[in-house]
């Protein structure tokens, strides 16, 4: 699994639902600063250290040695899971993981080094490896 923090203040964290009436757009993270193309979310979602850890794997091994790759996210947010039937009540469950959440327009990942068909393919890869739907962007 992809790194998480090695201290946390609060083990677990509210739910923090979002009003779907008032849908928030990132304001930071949102051009490519690093490479020359970057993987772009579309949708909102939470993404676990898991599916980054899917992702980078695949853009590392589309790109081969002469590429490089930026993630731009950390996962911070810690989920819960409660065991397999359990009765309601007791508490809430215990840490399972961490995830990150992404709003739209937030930058993922990023890579340069390669030409741009290479790029492509590999940000399309990495998307598919995903929960949100995402799209591929060049540096202006």
């Amino acid at each position: 699994m992809l790194s998480f923090p090695r201290k946390v203040k609060h083990r677990k964290w509210q739910t923090g639902r979002i009003n779907p009436k008032k849908p928030k757009v990132e304001s930071r993270g949102i051009t490519v600063a690093f490479g020359s193309f970057g993987l772009k979310a579309q949708s909102s979602g939470r993404v676990r250290s898991n599916q980054i850890e899917a992702a980078r794997k695949t853009l590392t091994r589309t790109l081969s040695k002469t590429g490089k790759v930026w993630i731009r996210i950390f996962t911070d947010r810690p989920f819960t899971h409660k065991a397999a039937q359990m009765p309601m009540g007791k508490g809430k469950g215990d840490p399972e993981g961490y995830c990150f959440e992404v709003f739209p327009g937030r930058v993922l990942f990023e890579v340069d080094g390669v030409t741009e068909a290479v790029a492509k393919e590999a940000l399309r890869k990495a998307g598919a490896k995903l929960p949100i739907k995402t799209k591929i962007v060049a540096h202006v």
